[in-house]
């Protein structure tokens, strides 16, 4: 069991199934780089984290609940609860784009219906995805193994986190042209350094440059 210190967010775990890199330059190197993408996908968020009730004959919907797990050792936001008048409670994740071809959008949904079933002492078996570019929803089942999948990725995830070590920079074709730190990670160049002793050694050349003789 983790305990309030040892908390990280929950984001970190698609972070971590996309690059590990890309999750280490945010946890660890604290980088964050913005582009059209995230961008909407920040819009997209801003109701969902609003705390705002919305309620009708057959469901409440609660957006933006404060989660945590201490076995997960993850503390987070939902998007969405819909409590139904037979309580049961699904959770609804936004996602401005389309499924993807990994499973970090499945993990990311199935840890926060851990989370709560932790909070809550109760059984969460489904989660829905919703994807602007198709306006739909994906039920996703938290089976055994999507569960187990969120064990052992949360583990790996804090491991690296521990380590506070950026793995190397390494090229790939699908995932880096869409990636928002393509620029400042150098996946072709960067050979593995930190991009933060990279700009810490930028700016002492530049100073030295500058400097009078």
């Amino acid at each position: 069991m983790f305990t309030d210190e040892d908390l990280l967010p929950l984001s970190g775990l698609q972070h971590f199934l996309f690059c590990e890199r890309q999750c280490a330059l945010i946890h660890i190197e604290q980088l964050w780089v913005e582009n059209n993408f995230t961008a909407e996908g920040r819009a997209m968020h801003a109701k969902a984290h609003s705390g705002v009730h919305e309620s009708r004959k057959t469901k409440t919907t609660v957006y933006g609940t404060s989660i945590r797990s201490l076995e997960l050792g993850l503390i987070g936001q939902t998007d969405a609860l819909e409590y139904s008048a037979d309580g049961t409670i699904l959770i609804v994740e936004y996602k401005r784009g389309r499924p993807k071809s990994d499973r970090s959008d499945e993990v990311q949904i199935c840890a926060q219906g851990m989370c709560l079933e932790e909070m809550k002492s109760t059984s969460i078996p489904l989660g829905a995805l919703f994807y602007g570019k198709e306006r739909r929803r994906e039920i996703i089942e938290f089976s055994n193994e999507l569960r187990n999948l969120v064990l052992e990725t949360a583990r790996r995830f804090h491991a690296l986190v521990k380590s506070g070590e950026t793995p190397p920079a390494r090229y790939d074709s699908k995932k880096c042209p869409r990636c928002s730190f393509l620029e400042a990670c150098m996946p072709k160049i960067g050979k593995g350094k930190s991009v933060q002793r990279y700009l810490e050694k930028a700016i002492a050349m530049e100073v030295d440059h500058e400097a009078p003789s």
